[in-house]
């Protein structure tokens, strides 16, 4: 086809500098880089002599075809379109993005490159992205010396590993997933605003909810805060995040944060705090724009979790359904339903311990009043600090100065009776106020491994009971207006995973795309915890999705575990793909559960899972994700 001019509110042929850049761009999410610009290009007659490239009104035209077709006036059909510009040696067109990654730091004095990416499973080879650089650096000049050729899934890095002494002899810009998203200097993790008290903190245990805290590593736990930054790379699931999405907290990653100076000008100071795409807005508020913005957002009405005191009994999971959640929490109800839709063997079988048993033991030792009594006291209420230590001492109370009636002894006692007595138990919290749709709890809780030489089941029944009185709990329900007397504990009792290969959580969507089947997955070697991390562990973190490539799936990785050889990976792609495959009968059983409707692509499952020692998947536990 010849050479067609265009509209310039469709698109351009030059890009003369950033604004112009701008201009035709449009925010899109990609696997490791949430709402960045993207302009697309569109290089038509590429099989000729005189290629002709077009930068696409990205915003306009989200996808090349109805870009040729209204654009270009061309009359030709989806399908034509496709052969002809895709999956091809021999195409006629070829189409692909331009992505400013204006964050990313080389540590040279400059911030930010420019990416020229195609659509992951299309097999590019060298000659044709040296024809699209070579034709965008003539036609962009100003990006000259930051642009790159990057490979976002694994069907172009094979392609380009073959290839790579190609690009080495005509010096062609690439640049590899691992450098571009390990160099990246801040981070967006959870975009929004809100107001607080802005603290550079060492040691977040006595924070409050009007907090806006600035973190040097990922704490454990984090107690429910008004604003948060880290120094230290997130990955969307870590728990501090999951908490941010569910009280809307704004949540960045920001290199050395605590001695940038901008934060380091207001600390100590009120503050409106914003996460924005491209960076960090601070500026200074007032202690009434404080509290104005929390009595907006706060329920204004006390909260009563059901819960059915009623089941007395100590149940098999396989007996559970999805809806007696109601008397042995979301927790145990679903990891009972993940045993209905997956393998045999592939979750864990066990037992769980009702809400009754924790009123019970709660009334029986005159908990209640106890908790009362710490209440009201002034202290407490208005000293951060006091409410943790009293928190701390109530907790002590609960797990060594407490008795358990006789016919909760001799029922524990009969629990552990059914494992072999060798086994390692896992007792892991399950209330009535986590796990839920609307409310995660992530992190709230505590769980406990029962090991064979400590005696009685009761001593780890106790600790998880006593979580319930954590701080960071206290905080998140005082907030949220809970009852914290009708918030209850179950406990989940099943036989302890130990020297695990890996451990993950992943997402039963496409969390960068959810037009496109796909599960975003994170993974770390042996026991460290993705979701609360060693202070320098960084997890493997992927995308494996259905993009219409010769296998079922690609896997677009994102970062790679420091735990391992950088060319190694944790997970093979046998065992990705049917770790993909069993999310996606999650997907579907919890979508039924829960009457969401089949078409909604909003809906997600959370789960965690383990290569075991045997190097066995298994599934150990499922909740909604909040987005």
């Amino acid at each position: 086809m010849a050479q067609t001019q265009v509209l310039p509110q469709y698109g351009t042929m030059n890009i003369q500098d950033r604004a112009a850049f701008e201009q035709y761009s449009t925010r899109s999410d990609f696997p490791g880089a949430m709402q960045v610009r993207e302009v697309k290009f569109f290089i038509a007659n590429v099989n000729t002599a005189s290629p002709t490239l077009y930068f696409q009104n990205t915003e306009i035209f989200p996808y090349h075809y109805y870009f040729a077709r209204d654009a270009l006036g061309w009359t030709i059909s989806l399908s034509k379109f496709n052969n002809e510009t895709y999956f091809s040696d021999q195409r006629k067109n070829l189409a692909g993005s331009l992505i400013a990654h204006d964050q990313y730091d080389p540590n040279d004095g400059t911030l930010g490159i420019y990416t020229l990416e195609f659509w992951p499973t299309d097999p590019v080879r060298f000659a044709q992205v040296k024809l699209a650089y070579d034709l965008i650096t003539t036609h962009m000049p100003f990006a000259v010396s930051k642009l790159y050729f990057h490979a976002p899934g694994e069907t172009q890095r094979i392609i380009y590993a073959q290839e790579k002494a190609l690009y080495e002899q005509v010096g062609l810009p690439v640049i590899k997933t691992e450098d571009l998203y390990a160099n990246m200097r801040y981070s967006p993790l959870n975009p929004g605003q809100s107001y607080g008290l802005l603290k550079i903190v060492d040691n977040a245990d006595s924070v409050s909810v009007r907090d806006i805290v600035v973190l040097k590593t990922l704490p454990n736990t984090l107690s429910h805060v008004a604003g948060i930054i880290t120094e230290t790379p997130q990955t969307p699931l870590s728990h501090i995040n999951v908490k941010a999405k569910q009280n809307n907290t704004p949540n960045a990653y920001l290199k050395d944060a605590s001695t940038d100076p901008n934060i380091l000008a207001l600390a100590g100071q009120y503050v409106k705090f914003e996460v924005l795409p491209d960076g960090l807005r601070l500026t200074p508020a007032s202690y009434e724009d404080v509290n104005e913005f929390f009595d907006a957002i706060r329920p204004k009405d006390t909260q009563y979790p059901p819960s059915d005191l009623s089941i007395t009994a100590i149940t098999p999971l396989s007996d559970i359904r999805f809806a007696d959640a109601i008397a042995f929490g979301a927790k145990a109800a679903n990891v009972a339903e993940l045993d209905r839709c997956l393998p045999s063997g592939m979750a864990p079988t066990g037992f769980a311990v009702p809400f009754y048993f924790y009123d019970a033991f709660m009334q029986y030792n005159d908990f209640y009043t106890a908790a009362q009594h710490m209440m009201v006291d002034p202290n407490f209420q208005t000293d951060p600090a006091h409410r943790v230590e009293a928190l701390d001492a109530f907790r002590k109370k609960i797990r060594k100065q407490s008795e358990m009636p006789a016919w909760m002894v001799q029922s524990l006692t009969a629990l552990q009776e059914q494992f072999d007595p060798n086994t390692s138990l896992r007792c892991r919290s399950s209330t009535n106020n986590e796990d839920l749709p609307q409310f995660n709890g992530a992190g709230l809780y505590e769980s406990y491994t029962q090991h064979p030489d400590e005696g009685h089941i009761a001593k780890s029944m106790k600790q998880v009971w006593a979580s319930l009185w954590t701080y960071r709990a206290f905080e998140e329900r005082d907030f949220y207006r809970i009852d914290h007397f009708t918030t209850a504990m179950g406990v989940l009792v099943h036989p302890n995973y130990s020297d695990e290969q890996v451990n993950g959580v992943a997402i039963t969507k496409n969390i960068y795309d959810a037009e496109w089947l796909g599960y975003y997955v994170n993974a770390q070697l042996g026991e460290d915890l993705v979701t609360n991390p060693e202070a320098a562990s960084i997890p493997e973190e992927f995308l494996v999705a259905d993009l219409l490539g010769e296998e079922r799936y690609e896997i677009q990785y994102i970062r790679f575990s420091n735990a391992i050889e950088q060319s190694e990976h944790l997970l093979t792609k046998a065992q990705i793909f049917q770790l993909a495959d069993m999310m996606g009968l999650i997907q579907t059983h919890f979508k039924a559960l829960y009457r969401i409707n089949p078409w909604n692509q909003d809906f997600a499952m959370d789960i965690e899972f383990k290569i075991t020692a045997e190097g066995q998947l298994a599934i150990k536990q499922a909740r909604p994700w909040i987005d």
